[in-house]
């Protein structure tokens, strides 16, 4: 796992699976199809994100293709981070 999915990793189970184990949340378990993240949750995520990695996150990025699985999260921030250089 990526240093971005740790990250990603780490503030899904600490906020929204605590006493989950590690290796019950991997880079392609569905997070919001699942159920795991709600509406709310997505948005805690989202504003994470924008914090901890310096990106701008638009409301039409926020759908499931983006948002869905760590795996999808961490090619957006990447994608994101590239085109701000």
């Amino acid at each position: 796992m990526s240093d971005t999915a740790t990250i990603l990793q780490d503030f899904i189970l600490e906020n929204y699976l605590p006493g989950e184990s590690r290796a019950n949340l991997r880079e392609d378990t569905p997070l919001r199809t699942s159920g795991i993240l709600d509406s709310i949750a997505t948005l805690n995520l989202i504003n994470f994100i924008e914090q901890e990695f310096g990106i701008q996150v638009e409301a039409h990025e926020t759908g499931s293709e983006n948002f869905d699985r760590i795996r999808d999260i961490v090619a957006f921030i990447n994608r994101k981070r590239a085109a701000s250089v």
